[in-house]
């Protein structure tokens, strides 16, 4: 995100900075119904929108360039917990559309929630990986990482 661009601005360069070319209503209309605060703030400058709409702008924005593989590395750090849920919604709505997502995220509940397959690092080291259910049921996982009480199920 630039910060002195508008929103409508920096929506626009995604575009432009992965070479699509034509119209871009077809990208807006995928991009304001998963954002719907990127519609309403569309002239507003986007260094003013908050840490969450900052985060919601730029994921629309890389999905501008209509990317095949969407990277995020922690989305959720520092968000207020109703804007963590709208962009984890947003990106499993984007998965089953087709995008391949892939998404470090230190909140492993959330993680094995939303992903299909993933993969637990220590000291960066792959020490479990696998289909995201089987992780998320495993009791070695949810002892060591969620607390025996904590489970996944809550």
């Amino acid at each position: 995100m630039i910060a002195p661009l508008s929103v409508a601005e920096n929506l626009q360069l995604g575009r432009q900075a992965a070479g699509v070319r034509g119209s871009d209503a077809a990208d807006l209309e995928r991009v304001h119904p998963l954002f719907p605060v990127l519609m309403e703030r569309r002239n507003q400058i986007s260094g003013s929108l908050s840490g969450g709409q900052q985060l919601m702008l730029a994921i629309g924005r890389a999905l501008m360039g209509r990317p095949k593989v969407l990277m995020l590395d922690e989305p959720s750090l520092g968000l207020a917990p109703v804007i963590i849920k709208d962009v984890f919604r947003a990106l499993v709505q984007l998965n089953r559309e087709g995008l391949t997502i892939l998404l470090v995220e230190q909140n492993a509940k959330l993680a094995l929630q939303t992903a299909h397959r993933a993969a637990v690092l220590e000291q960066g080291r792959i020490v479990h990986q696998g289909p995201a259910a089987e992780l998320a049921d495993d009791p070695v996982i949810a002892d060591h990482y969620f607390g025996r009480a904590a489970g996944l199920a809550a």
